[in-house]
């Protein structure tokens, strides 16, 4: 068994709008991120069945990160989420994740996702931090990097 090191996993969210607009690399302000592989089921089950049968439906996933706070007004989570949350209407980012971190052959996933929730927590006896939850929104891009 092959076993990677979290501390090399690559996240960039890149944002339309509102300002900053662009591609950021997260990474740094990152210390935790998951991604929830979610289907729909359906119940299929006819008279005569001893148990339920199933179906597989459409795909419903979700991914959030979080990490150490930064003051930064132009680069740190605040920076880039804060306006996301503020702005009206339909908000998509495009994410790109790279669990065993950057390099040619290893797995890429590429998706776009509405931000749904970002918070900032201030515990009395620690350092402040972060949290951002996105909603899948479409199909999951799953490549290879490239040389």
């Amino acid at each position: 068994m092959s076993a990677i090191h979290g501390k090399n996993t690559y996240i960039s969210v890149t944002t339309l709008s509102p300002a900053p607009t662009g591609a950021h690399d997260i990474s740094p302000y990152c210390d935790t991120s998951a991604f929830n592989y979610v289907r729909d089921s359906h119940d299929l089950t006819t008279y005569g069945q001893d148990g339920h049968v199933y179906g597989g439906g459409l795909t419903n996933h979700s991914f959030s990160c979080g990490g150490k706070y930064d003051t930064s007004t132009t680069a740190g989570p605040r920076a880039i989420f804060g306006p996301l949350m503020s702005a009206t209407g339909e908000q998509l980012v495009s994410v790109t994740r790279r669990v065993e971190g950057t390099g040619s052959g290893k797995p890429e996933e590429t998706f776009n996702a509405l931000l749904t929730g970002f918070v900032e927590t201030s515990p009395v006896a620690d350092y402040v931090t972060w949290s951002a939850d996105f909603q899948v929104s479409g199909s999951v891009t799953r490549t290879t990097q490239g040389a």
